[in-house]
């Protein structure tokens, strides 16, 4: 297979988890324990077609594009592709619909459930990385926000603004990232630096 960075690539996004499903002899990477990509072997083990999701439009446009695209292989056709592994789609490009397919499928889970397979908050924070989380505090998908440094009683002002004001999954889908709302509740602990440090630890979090 011309891709062999494929399997590197997609063990390196965040929170996805890979198998053997023996009987179809698939490697199939998931997100959330659902499939959203695959490498189809033949009975030698050697991979014959690549399965990748795409909204229905997108994936018909690219199959008129490209000979080495086709309706997925023993899927469902509307919305599976599959790319021959030794074909001339460019890399760029089946790394695009990589991309595409992992965010086409988390999409698919509630918000506060892609919030809890990627382990982050609605702010891109890692809680299980905070010496205070199970401590001091739940962390910010299991307390509703409600985290310690949050005034009492009520949810952090970035998890009410986001998640119970707009209803995102999480900070990501706003166009206003850092906002205000963020620097207002900055730990008065940390230096200029380390507080501009930890936001774009975050933003990169939410965008991996």
């Amino acid at each position: 297979m011309r891709y062999d960075w494929m399997d590197a690539y997609l063990l390196s996004k965040r929170a996805v988890t890979k198998d053997l499903q023996p009987e179809w002899n698939w490697i199939r990477y998931k997100i959330g324990d659902r499939m959203f990509a695959a490498i189809l072997l033949d009975d030698d083990d050697k991979p014959v077609y690549i399965n990748v999701k795409l909204e229905p439009t997108e994936g018909e446009f690219l199959r008129g594009q490209y000979a080495d695209i086709i309706p997925g292989y023993y899927s469902d056709k509307r919305c599976w592709n599959s790319v021959m592994p030794d074909g001339e789609v460019p890399d760029e490009l089946l790394k695009s619909l990589l991309d595409k397919s992992y965010a086409l499928v988390l999409d698919g889970f509630s918000r506060k459930r892609q919030r809890e397979i990627l382990g982050l908050s609605c702010c891109g924070a890692d809680c299980n990385a905070c010496p205070l989380h199970a401590s001091a505090c739940q962390g910010c998908n299991e307390a509703s926000g409600r985290v310690f440094h949050a005034p009492e009683g009520k949810a952090c002002p970035i998890y009410a603004c986001c998640v119970g004001k707009h209803r995102y999954a999480s900070c990501a889908s706003c166009g206003e990232v850092p906002c205000a709302i963020w620097r207002e509740t900055r730990d008065p602990n940390l230096s200029d630096e380390a507080f501009e440090a930890s936001i774009q630890t975050r933003v990169d979090n939410m965008r991996a």
